[in-house]
């Protein structure tokens, strides 16, 4: 049997979790970034009343052509820090000393960017 199991598997499952976290806020910036060239390629290509086409160009705007991008590299960073997490953790686990729980400080910040983004992502396409 491996010495501390079930902390391991913790670990693992948790690590997971932030990866499948990290790849859904990944997939969500491409989605966007997908749906801003859509938009661009409609406003350009189509002969709209001014409304409409004012409309579209907001949507595209400065916000719009860098918020999917955002997610992507917050996506990155989530991913990125869950393997570091992972390792360290890991490797405190298998130490026979009692260590101190860690802060959360990354996870907090790139929780309060991502919440950041998407608020106003959502704010932007209410008011757009």
């Amino acid at each position: 049997m491996i010495r501390s199991y079930s902390d391991q598997a913790a670990n693992e499952r948790t690590f997971l979790a932030w990866i499948r976290t990290g790849i859904a806020v990944i997939a969500f910036g491409v989605v966007i970034e997908k749906l801003n060239l859509f938009v661009l390629a409609i406003a350009s290509t189509t002969s709209l009343d001014e409304h409409y086409r004012t409309r579209l160009d907001k949507l595209s705007g400065p916000l719009g052509r860098y918020d999917g991008l955002a997610l992507i590299v917050v996506g990155s960073a989530l991913i990125i820090m869950a393997a570091a997490r992972f390792m360290r953790t890991a490797r405190l686990i298998d130490d026979q000393e009692t260590h101190s729980a860690g802060g959360v400080r990354v996870e907090l910040v790139l929780s309060t960017v991502l919440l950041l983004i998407v608020a106003g992502f959502s704010v932007y396409l209410v008011l757009g």
